[in-house]
């Protein structure tokens, strides 16, 4: 596992500074504390920052072919390298050393560009080719590894986080304003777009190549294909052959010469890796678990069930309101956006206590975007049935005036006022976007951000930004309803998951894997027919039937939590105060982006219980946290307290 970091300039005779290189390293050295390269060609350059994992000796990068004419940086891990080797070698190619980075010089050698189809693995890499004088950069299929670069007339940089692109001498934080409306949305974006103006991701299974002279072509090489056949298997068959390709993907992502463990949260995904993981290594295993002390929103009795069942050496830490709230400056520091969920900080405290004891963990991401495992999407299938039949019994006016009531009327309390909101009674049937975006995923929805945004600020934007990304991949997507939700969350949401979790696990300096995300995997596991995924309203029928020789029922069976975090119960009193008055401060009203009425409206609405606005408090909040840490430059290690010691609030 590593960081990587690239420039090529173009034009005149201007040559990469192996110093700039450095600087940009020196921005990520937490992914990789064990070791630095850099390797310069007149106008090209690339550099890293290792985490060493494989070949711990003689894995250091920028590695070479045998006549330097090719050059790599990678992170990430190749799982099939082994065999990848042997068929390489039989081809006349000869190795210096046994790490994975090698095989993809190679590949590069003998297949060009199409070496990344020969690839089973989480992957970010750049090949700066000599002889044809061109880079080429890839990511892997699933967007499991990041990369993200930035063109313009002088220079293409790269890095594998955004801070090392702002690293380099001339580029500027600059707020890519049109965003704002697809994150007050979502709390993510789902394009090629950062918030930062100019800088750009290469999207999961794409590829770019780069010319000399700034040429540049973009390819998709992977889509997830979905055939819609429902009479290929039986229940059973699905059952046996998605254990048999689980368990192998497990054992694959063992590949490691340094200590492993596993991410156990107590559900059903990680327990199954960690028990498969048991399985295989037929020895006790490493797990480390995260909970609060408020004990409703803790897992850590379920992990510890799983853990005593395994016989795992078991590792906990608790997570208090004072840690949570201290961390969360240094957090966004380490994504460079805002943080979209208040997991990703657990989830840090996890992975640094993980790092006291292993350098990789495996994790249980990905389970459920292919295997139909949250509750919305058997929610939405019948929400949509139910609303077919409610339009054809109710006019549309008479609809229209229930869904204003649901939103409005003071008979109704915040909690049954947030369960009716979901329903069929509460959503224009007649617009996807209301239908399922807004129910499941926004936190500001298209009217409420129209209140909440000045009229200055909103023409500026173009119309439906919010939602333009990610209707992309509704549209493109086929098979029935349980195919597209599940293609349009793999291509979105799911991506977003994966930054989290490589962000917030390399920012305690450890790699994590997904063995759930296996490509070959992934394509069996989204065309099982849904009749055989979803049991009532539960999903993951065939991982839960797949895995019941290995966990107790009462864990496979268990409902789904979903790892939350006491986040709404810690909003309050002087917290809440905090978070207002900071978001009303001039500082804050001068960026011209939020009416004033609105947010000390949305503040009043939570204080009466009228409504609950944790989610909405937190995108502002976050929002505003990175303006001053990521864009200002403000610091990011520190808390005040307030007058009775106890952490109020990060101030910038």
């Amino acid at each position: 596992m590593c960081g990587i970091a690239g420039a090529v300039e173009f034009g005149g005779r201007t040559e990469v500074d192996p110093q700039v290189l450095r600087r940009m390293c020196a921005a990520m050295v937490h992914r990789g504390p064990d070791d630095e390269g850099v390797y310069t060609d007149g106008r090209i350059g690339l550099a890293m920052r290792r985490l060493s994992i494989i070949d711990v000796a003689a894995g250091h990068q920028p590695l070479s072919n045998e006549d330097g004419t090719i050059w790599i940086v990678f992170n990430g891990e190749i799982y099939n390298h082994a065999v990848l080797r042997q068929q390489l070698l039989a081809r006349g190619h000869r190795y210096r050393t046994h790490c994975d980075t090698e095989t993809i010089v190679h590949l590069y050698e003998e297949y060009g560009r199409d070496c990344v189809q020969h690839l089973r693995g989480m992957f970010a890499f750049a090949i700066w080719d000599s002889n044809k004088r061109s880079l080429f950069v890839a990511r892997d299929r699933l967007g499991i590894k990041p990369l993200y670069y930035r063109l313009t007339s002088d220079s293409f940089l790269f890095g594998s986080e955004i801070k090392v692109i702002l690293a380099h001498p001339g580029v500027e934080a600059r707020f890519n304003r049109g965003v704002l409306p697809e994150y007050l949305a979502f709390g993510y974006l789902s394009g090629q777009e950062t918030f930062y103006d100019g800088i750009l991701k290469l999207m999961p299974g794409h590829t770019l190549e780069l010319s000399e002279n700034g040429e540049v072509k973009i390819q998709q090489y992977w889509d997830l294909r979905l055939t819609g056949d429902v009479s290929a298997y039986s229940e059973d068959d699905y059952v046996g052959k998605y254990r048999e390709m689980l368990e192998e993907a497990v054992s694959s992502h063992l590949m490691s010469d340094v200590p492993l463990g596993v991410f156990l949260s107590g559900g059903l995904d990680s327990s199954a890796v960690a028990a498969l993981m048991t399985k295989i290594r037929r020895a006790p295993v490493e797990t480390f678990a995260v909970g609060y002390s408020e004990n409703a929103y803790s897992e850590l009795p379920y992990a510890r069930i799983v853990a005593k069942h395994l016989n795992s050496n078991h590792h906990e830490v608790l997570v208090s309101r004072e840690d949570f709230f201290g961390a969360l400056p240094n957090l966004i520091w380490h994504e460079d956006e805002p943080i979209t969920w208040p997991s990703s900080v657990a989830l840090y405290f996890v992975a640094r206590l993980a790092s006291e004891h292993v350098k990789v963990v495996l994790t249980g991401e990905g389970s459920d975007e292919t295997l139909g495992g949250y509750t919305r999407y058997v929610f939405t299938r019948r929400n949509a049935a139910l609303d077919r039949v409610y339009r054809r019994l109710l006019p549309a006016m008479l609809r229209k005036r229930i869904r204003g009531s649901i939103g409005d009327s003071d008979l109704i309390g915040a909690t049954v006022r947030r369960k009716l909101s979901h329903t069929f009674l509460a959503l224009d049937g007649n617009e996807w976007s209301s239908f399922y975006f807004d129910n499941f995923y926004s936190a500001f929805d298209a009217t409420e951000q129209r209140e909440l945004l000045t009229d200055g600020f909103t023409a500026e934007l173009a119309g439906g930004a919010a939602y333009r990304n990610v209707l992309k991949y509704w549209e493109a997507s086929s098979g029935d309803m349980l195919q597209r939700l599940l293609y349009t969350d793999i291509k979105t949401y799911l991506v977003e998951l994966l930054m989290k979790q490589d962000n917030m696990s390399m920012a305690a300096s450890i790699e994590s894997r997904v063995p759930f995300l296996d490509h070959v995997l992934v394509e069996f596991a989204a065309n099982i027919p849904a009749k055989f995924q979803l049991r009532g309203m539960a999903g993951k029928h065939i991982l839960k039937r797949a895995v019941e020789d290995l966990l107790p029922h009462s864990i496979i069976y268990r409902p789904k939590l979903g790892f939350p975090t006491p986040w709404s119960g810690w909003l309050a009193g002087e917290q809440l105060d905090a978070i207002e008055k900071m978001l009303l401060e001039p500082r804050s009203m001068d960026r011209g982006f939020f009416r004033r009425d609105a947010i000390e409206r949305l503040f009043q609405e939570h204080r009466a219980r009228h409504r609950d606005n944790y989610d909405r408090i937190w995108r502002l909040l976050n929002l505003e946290l990175w303006q001053r840490v990521c864009l200002e430059g403000e610091p990011h290690d520190f808390v005040v307290k307030n007058s009775v010691g106890k952490v109020a609030f990060p101030v910038m």
